[in-house]
């Protein structure tokens, strides 16, 4: 086996030069959410100077009204008297002619809206595009999924689950934000748009409770009306028909004219009385997923937030300095971590400076960009990340950053997980000394829920390490 050092100046070189392929999508980069907020801060100062214009505009039409107002109230009682006087007769010709025509048609308006659609405009390609928000979307309802969160509590920015039927903050972060109608009906839409009725269902219907007695704001793209339709259909296809008919009912109010509605509110009657509603109703399923087939495993892991075996419990698993017999290690031995030993999994504490991992981050930042996966002689991307590779010897991942919540590697049918450790390094064999894959090393990574993770691979190929790690004939081994 090389020495750690070694591997370790590897995994720099191979970051640092594969890292600037190709620019990233917004959803999948913290860094870019960073970029994002900086951009939304500069349009927040240009909607600041077209408030102050428009401010203006409006300040000097209401000059002009108390002006005016003033003047007819002043004659009021009057009249004859001041029609006689040749100024009077002059300044109310003037207004009618002059003034009057120079307020109503005048441009400053559309000149101050058009400012700021230029500005905007200016930066509109730096400004997430229709994937990234249908991207951040799906992330939401991944998380959702992954560690049993509760929308209830999403929409109220709380981390929430339920556990033995109470309700449980899963982390409480220091900064959150409550979600409206409009952000719910978005998240569901994107559900919806994919035929996914069980997400859609639960987001839709928060954002029907909060577009309830709320007036419409014109920076939202859903109503109340399109969120009722959406949610009525999505109860029907999860069988669900006497919601979807009271929701229709509920919309025709809004849309008596509907004859879309008014139809499908027949079908629905219709499909009633022909199978009248069971009690209890029909309880929502989870899709399934053709992606990962351990994912009840997988997400009992990651909901452990790291559930390796303790030493205590296992007096076969250990912590040392190592030096792998290398002289340069001699000094400055390696902090190990014993994690696990079938298969066996290491974890290296700081393993890199605080200094090496933002230099990596720095480089690597232009080049971020989704997974992808081998799909024929073409490569697509994907919203899940899964590793299990059998043309390796050994496999090193370091972790550069830390979390708060969330991002643990779950090894599933090892049936533990490993949170992440800021600057440490993860290492594994994921071969048998017979050259057979270890089916033990398949591994996931657990989605960030709350952070920034950033990590580096280096694959160890199993040819030209044959004296480092030299094989054996035992079948078994």
């Amino acid at each position: 086996m090389p020495s750690v050092r070694t591997l370790r100046l590897f995994s720099l070189w191979f970051v640092i030069t594969v890292a600037d392929k190709s620019l990233g999508e917004m959803f999948t980069s913290m860094m870019s959410v960073k970029q994002a907020i900086l951009s939304e801060r500069q349009l927040i100062g240009y909607l600041k100077t077209y408030i102050d214009h428009e401010t203006q505009r409006l300040e000097d039409i209401k000059r002009f009204y108390s002006k005016v107002s003033a003047f007819h109230n002043g004659i009021h009682n009057k009249l004859t008297t001041a029609l006689a006087n040749p100024l009077v007769a002059f300044t109310l010709i003037k207004r009618l002619q002059s003034e009057w025509p120079n307020l109503v048609y005048s441009n400053e308006a559309e000149e101050n809206l058009q400012a700021l659609r230029v500005s905007y405009s200016q930066m509109e390609s730096r400004l997430p595009k229709l994937e990234d928000l249908q991207g951040a979307a799906h992330g939401l309802m991944r998380l959702q999924d992954v560690y049993a969160l509760q929308v209830e509590g999403l929409v109220r920015g709380h981390f929430q689950k339920i556990s033995n039927g109470n309700t449980v903050d899963i982390y409480k972060p220091p900064v959150s934000t409550p979600l409206s109608g409009d952000d719910c009906f978005l998240v569901g839409k994107v559900a919806y748009g994919v035929e996914d009725y069980y997400h859609s269902v639960q987001w839709l219907e928060e954002a029907v409770r909060l577009f309830r007695g709320v007036n419409w704001s014109p920076e939202h793209e859903g109503t109340l009306e399109d969120a009722l339709d959406h949610l009525a259909f999505s109860h029907f296809k999860t069988g669900n028909i006497s919601s979807a008919l009271s929701l229709s009912l509920e919309l025709l109010r809004h849309d008596p004219s509907n004859k879309r509605v008014l139809h499908n509110v027949e079908r629905y009657e219709k499909l009633l009385v022909e199978s009248p509603p069971m009690s209890p109703g029909p309880v929502l399923k989870r899709p399934s997923t053709t992606y990962l087939r351990t994912r009840n495993t997988y997400e009992r892991l990651c909901q452990t937030r790291g559930s390796q075996p303790k030493l205590y419990e296992n007096p076969s698993l250990f912590c040392d300095y190592f030096t792998n017999g290398s002289p340069g290690l001699f000094l400055q031995p390696m902090k190990r971590e014993l994690v696990s030993l079938q298969p066996y999994v290491v974890l290296f504490h700081d393993f890199v400076t605080a200094v090496e991992a933002q230099s990596i981050r720095d480089c690597a930042m232009p080049g971020l960009r989704r997974s992808v996966v081998a799909s024929g002689v073409n490569q697509t991307t994907v919203d899940y990340r899964i590793s299990k590779r059998k043309t390796f010897l050994s496999v090193q991942y370091e972790r550069l950053s830390s979390v708060e919540a969330g991002g643990s590697t779950a090894f599933i049918y090892a049936n533990f997980s490993v949170p992440v450790v800021e600057n440490s390094a993860l290492f594994w064999w994921n071969l048998h000394r017979n050259g057979q894959g270890n089916g033990d090393t398949l591994h996931a990574g657990c989605p960030v829920l709350i952070g920034d993770k950033w990590v580096a691979n280096k694959w160890v190929h199993e040819y030209g390490q044959e004296f480092q790690r030299r094989c054996s004939p035992d079948p078994e081994e």
